[in-house]
């Protein structure tokens, strides 16, 4: 369905990871090209998973946007390449590029596997620079574009579990994100990043109902977000309405990074049984 204000009417959107994996809840990539396309975008999905790219492409036309989709390894800078140019061969031009594919990495430093560190700093850190390298100069010849990078809060603070490899990823997408923000400002390249909080993605679909509680009760609101969270605030900063707005890390996590556990005890009290 159309938005009835198309916040993106005649912007070309790359959005990475917006395959469909589950049928039941929608992972961050989905929701974002999804709510791009209602908003009047042009969606290249990217997925390395067909099946699951077409699936968003089909709901996507199903609901009257305009979306393909394209298969690549986003942790090679061939695949990186391959689809920006994709998008312009396509579309024509770029304005949006949504760095939202990931995947997890877990481990503190003494379980960490070469092999692991590799793979996921690949496709989370190394994939959202070199797809940048290709895309900045595209935005630049139609005047300036949004780059959107999808972080974590696990990039900010230590998390709930020992992810040493994922966590040095997204640190490094918000560093990265600044660096860029500064290097192309001057050529209208907006570059932010967001950093989800304990949201209930495809990603986390397997997390049993306790924890999901416990996810739910360490943010002051004390309530669970969803992927459209996030696709919510992206769409933000793809649009004009931002236009001023560059080099900011966006927290969108029911308050979480504004607390520390002292100021959330009373809450935890009333919901626990402490010896």
């Amino acid at each position: 369905m159309r938005c009835e204000i198309a916040r993106l009417e005649n912007k070309v959107a790359i959005v990475t990871g917006a395959g469909t994996r589950s049928p039941n809840i929608a992972g961050v990539g989905v929701a974002t090209a999804k709510l791009f396309a209602s908003h009047g975008a042009k969606v290249l999905i990217v997925d390395m998973n067909e099946e699951a790219a077409q699936t968003t492409e089909a709901a996507i036309r199903e609901s009257g946007g305009t979306a393909s989709y394209f298969i690549a390894d986003v942790a090679q800078e061939s695949g990186c390449k391959a689809l920006v140019e994709a998008a312009i061969d396509r579309y024509g031009k770029l304005d949006i590029l949504m760095n939202s594919v990931g995947i997890g990495g877990p481990g503190a430093a003494p379980d960490v596997t070469e092999e692991s560190w590799n793979r996921v700093l690949d496709v989370d850190l190394k994939s959202m620079v070199f797809i940048s390298k290709y895309a900045i100069p595209e935005m630049i010849k139609s005047g300036g574009g949004s780059i959107i990078n999808v972080a974590s809060v696990d990039g900010i603070r230590a998390a709930m579990t020992k992810n040493v490899p994922y966590a040095a990823a997204k640190g490094g997408m918000i560093s990265a994100t600044r660096a860029m923000a500064v290097h192309h400002g001057r050529e209208n390249v907006r570059v932010n990043c967001i950093a989800p909080g304990m949201i209930y993605t495809s990603m986390v679909e397997a997390v049993d109902d306790r924890k999901r509680q416990i996810r739910r009760d360490i943010a002051p609101l004390g309530t669970e977000g969803r992927a459209e969270d996030i696709a919510m605030a992206a769409t933000f900063l793809a649009s004009d309405e931002s236009r001023w707005i560059t080099g900011v890390l966006l927290p969108v996590d029911a308050g979480l990074m504004a607390a520390g556990p002292q100021s959330l005890i009373n809450n935890l009290l009333d919901d626990y049984e402490y010896v």
